[in-house]
């Protein structure tokens, strides 16, 4: 059986126990909480076992393993919230098409009205032979992620920033380069990163030897965090990857450099030209 060991930092024990004290927080989030300052295993914790932990809160042994599993894999906020099992789906629109919606978005409204409403920027798709349907809400459910920091979608309609000058020809320039065709002299370059707990064993396992078989013992523990870059050449096919250490036990510093959501980060920049 798997065990995850589970070791607080000063500071998550303080903000643990401070979260408890407060009792704000939804009951779930409360007993996730419990749960880990009864399993702090780290000098001066109690070290509950799990079946002591079931007992005193009055949850399953298996909701104490999986808190454990997830604070060790993901970390504290992860063991805290609820996961929401993610549903796969056919995407609606696609770049090429999203990019075009964030661009209509951004330029003027049509004549007489003062926004564009999750409605007219449906029927305009529609209308240029896009889409041949498409509903309100996959509208503003793309907007919100690739939404800007001045504007933002309702469920009627989306803000509209001040007119600038020459404002739709930086947009156009930025999101043309999404659709460029390929030139191995001007590489089209997407960058992103995430940041994964790294896990290491407990007990080094007992090498192979004549008549016995390697034997393994499945206990983990947290060994900090560890930055992870991809860049990727879609057009070329190719992709890089590395990885920055960022544990504090061990002295390493997190990089925060980011440059995921090219398409928004393009509109930003956009904007940020125009003062």
């Amino acid at each position: 059986m798997k065990k995850y060991i589970v070791k607080l930092a000063e500071e998550e024990r303080v903000d643990l126990s401070k979260l408890i004290g407060q009792g704000r927080a939804p009951a779930r989030k409360l007993t996730h909480a419990r749960i880990l300052l009864k399993a702090d295993s780290s000098e001066g914790g109690p070290s509950w076992t799990d079946e002591a932990i079931s007992e005193a809160l009055e949850v399953g042994i298996a909701t104490v393993e999986r808190v454990r599993q997830c604070f060790v894999e993901e970390g504290l906020t992860a063991a805290l919230t609820r996961h929401r099992p993610r549903t796969p789906h056919l995407r609606k629109l696609d770049g090429e098409q999203e990019a075009y919606l964030i661009a209509l978005t951004c330029s003027q409204p049509e004549e007489g009205q003062e926004r564009w409403t999750l409605q007219r920027l449906s029927d305009k798709l529609v209308q240029v032979h896009l889409v041949e349907s498409i509903s309100r809400e996959t509208i503003r459910q793309v907007l919100q992620h690739n939404e800007p920091e001045d504007a933002g979608a309702t469920s009627s309609g989306v803000s509209h920033p001040r007119a600038l000058p020459s404002l739709s020809e930086r947009l156009e320039e930025v999101l043309t380069a999404y659709i460029r065709p390929y030139d191995e002299r001007r590489p089209q370059i997407c960058l992103d990163e995430t940041s994964k707990q790294l896990v290491s064993e407990t007990r080094v396992p007992l090498p192979m030897q004549p008549g016995q078989t390697e034997c393994s013992d499945y206990e983990y523990e947290r060994q900090g965090t560890c930055n992870l870059f991809v860049a990727c050449e879609p057009r070329a096919s190719q992709a890089l990857s590395a990885g920055d250490r960022a544990a504090h036990q061990t002295g390493f510093r997190a990089l925060h450099s980011r440059a995921g959501g090219c398409l928004l980060s393009g509109c930003r920049q956009a904007r940020a030209g125009h003062g």
